[in-house]
C-alpha cells in the first residue's frame, strides 16, 4: 500500500462511535494498521485557518426533521447491537475541546484510553463532554492530567495539528462520518464496516502487514434494513459529520 489505511471518526457522531465499535469488536487489531484521523464541526478559529490553506469544510447540518429521525433510528441500532446508550444534549458544544484533547491523548500514547473515556461518557451516560469541567473530571478519572487535557484546546500546536486533519478529510471529500479508506476505494457510513474490512484485510495481507484475521460478522446483529438502504446516512446525518 503506497499509503496506510485511514479512518475518520468523531466524538459527536452516534454512528461513528457504533461503527468504531463493531470495527474494533471483529478486528481489535484495527488501531494497530488503520491512521485513525479526527474529523469535527470546526470552530470559528478553526474555519478560518482552513480557509487560509485554502481548504475547507464538505459536512453540512442536517434539518429539525431528520434529527428527530435520527433519534429514532440510533435508538433502534443501538438496541439491535446491544450497545447500552444515553443520548446526550449538547448545550453550545465547542467540538475542539474533546477532539484536541485526543490529539493530546495520542502525544501521550494514550489516544486509546481517552477515547474509551469519553466515548463511555457521551454515549453511556449522556455527558456534556464539550464542557471543560466535565471533560476535565472524565481526565482525571481516566489517569490523565486534567489540566493538561483541557488545556489542549489552547495549545497553538494542537490546533494547527487539528487543521491538518481536517485538511486531509477535505482533500480525502469526506462528508460524513464514520469514513474508512484503503487504497483507492472509500467507504461511508457504519453499514459500510464490513464492505471496509473485506477491502482492508487482502491490502494488508499484499503489503505483508503482520494481522489477525478479523471475526466473522454476526449476520443476526445486522438489520437487513441498514444493509439494504444504500446511502441511509447522507451528508446531514446526525452528529454533525454524521
Amino acid at each position: 500500500m503506497k499509503r496506510p489505511p485511514r479512518l475518520y471518526f468523531n466524538l459527536r457522531s452516534p454512528f461513528s462511535w457504533m461503527g468504531l465499535k463493531r470495527l474494533e469488536e471483529r478486528f481489535p487489531q484495527a488501531p494497530e494498521v488503520i491512521e485513525y484521523y479526527p474529523y469535527w464541526d470546526p470552530d470559528d478559529k478553526t474555519r478560518a485557518a482552513l480557509e487560509d490553506r485554502d481548504s475547507g469544510f464538505h459536512y453540512t447540518q442536517m434539518s429539525k426533521a431528520k434529527h428527530l429521525y435520527i433519534l429514532q433510528d440510533t435508538k433502534r441500532l443501538s438496541a439491535r447491537f446491544g450497545y447500552k446508550m444515553a443520548w446526550p444534549v449538547d448545550i453550545d458544544p465547542w467540538w475542539e475541546v474533546p477532539h484536541l484533547a485526543w490529539l493530546k491523548a495520542r502525544h501521550l500514547g494514550r489516544e486509546r484510553d481517552f477515547y474509551k473515556a469519553v466515548t463511555e461518557a457521551r454515549w453511556e451516560r449522556g455527558e456534556n463532554i464539550c464542557d471543560p469541567r466535565v471533560l476535565h473530571r472524565i481526565a482525571e478519572a481516566a489517569g490523565f492530567d486534567g489540566d493538561e487535557m483541557v488545556a489542549a484546546v489552547d495549545d497553538a500546536e494542537l490546533r494547527a495539528e487539528g487543521v491538518d486533519a481536517l485538511a486531509a478529510a477535505y482533500d480525502d471529500d469526506v462528508f460524513g462520518i464514520p469514513y474508512f479508506k484503503v487504497g483507492r476505494h472509500r467507504f461511508w457510513g457504519l453499514d459500510r464496516v464490513d464492505a471496509f474490512l473485506d477491502e482492508l484485510i487482502p491490502a494488508l495481507k499484499k503489503a505483508g502487514v503482520p494481522m489477525t484475521e478479523p471475526a466473522e460478522p454476526d449476520a443476526d446483529q445486522v438489520p437487513a434494513a441498514l444493509l439494504d438502504r444504500v446511502g441511509a446516512y447522507d451528508s446531514d446525518s446526525a452528529g454533525g459529520c454524521g
